[in-house]
């Protein structure tokens, strides 16, 4: 999952943030399937393709061969599938059953050997077991889904092994915080720090080339500073192993300011060394 370009900003939360969400992810579901920049159509026809995603991560990612895994918010399976032809051996772990649908069917397709669970990231420990994986992969545009990063925290540290590595790579808690609907500076228009209460945003758009628009379209998101997300892991028994922070996004964020580099990442145009986009976190249970 990846977090939105920001629509119209709405005053009060009038639903629980799953159901509204899943309704979202639900509906972008097919949309991305048939975008060209989700790449589908590449994973069937070429047994060594991997996302743009998970190829950004393979220098810091290193060999996960062998290692049982598992990703956390998987959306539609490709970055998952991309880690399974690494070697490790992936679930994939959604709350939206439209998402599951095609990324069983995309691994149907493509020979892969991924098992796909349906449900709250909040509860994968009880519907996975805990301490089974070597490896929690989290993609970007994750957390800003969750309300709680000591939550999220207390998942990952459930779910690995004594000795098993996170790896997160996310969107950077100061473009976060940028309101994308000013255009000739950056300004900082949305909390840096986890609130109790969501941000809550209209759109019928989503971050990929896609024919259609959203009809399900209210969202909740949060964002979560980048010492909260340390703090949070190292007080559920983690060891912070790296922390790098990146001048590019997978995403076109800022819209009429980014440029596309050679790496399929968004950059800004202009003075790329003010302000990280996104980081890369690695950490391990002791």
């Amino acid at each position: 999952m990846r977090c939105t370009v920001r629509g119209v900003r709405v005053d009060g939360v009038t639903e629980d943030y799953r159901i509204l969400n899943r309704a979202n992810w639900d509906e972008r579901a097919s949309l991305h399937a048939a975008s060209p920049d989700y790449r589908v159509a590449r994973f069937a026809a070429e047994p060594d393709f991997l996302s743009p995603v998970v190829r950004f991560d393979l220098p810091l990612l290193g060999d996960v061969r062998g290692l049982r895994g598992v990703h956390l918010q998987c959306h539609i399976g490709t970055d998952t599938i991309s880690l399974a032809r690494l070697g490790a051996r992936m679930t994939g772990l959604d709350f939206s059953p439209a998402s599951l649908a095609q990324a069983r069917e995309l691994a149907e397709r493509t020979g892969s050997d991924v098992d796909f669970v349906e449900a709250d990231v909040y509860e994968a420990v009880s519907v996975l077991g805990s301490e089974r994986f070597d490896l929690v992969f989290t993609g970007i545009g994750a957390l800003c889904w969750l309300p709680s990063i000591e939550r999220w925290a207390q998942t990952v540290a459930g779910l690995l092994r004594p000795g098993g590595r996170l790896f997160l790579r996310e969107g950077h808690p100061m473009l976060g915080a940028i309101d994308e609907s000013v255009t000739d500076g950056l300004t900082l228009g949305y909390p840096y720090f986890e609130t109790p209460e969501p941000m809550v945003f209209s759109d019928d758009s989503t971050y990929v080339e896609t024919d259609g628009r959203l009809g399900q379209t209210t969202i909740h998101e949060w964002n979560h500073g980048l010492g909260e997300v340390v703090s949070a892991l190292l007080a559920n028994g983690l060891t912070l192993t790296g922390l790098t922070e990146h001048r590019s996004v997978p995403w076109n964020a800022l819209p009429g300011r980014m440029t596309r580099d050679e790496h399929d990442e968004w950059r800004l145009i202009e003075h790329p060394e003010r302000v990280p986009l996104s980081y890369t976190l690695q950490a391990r249970k002791s």
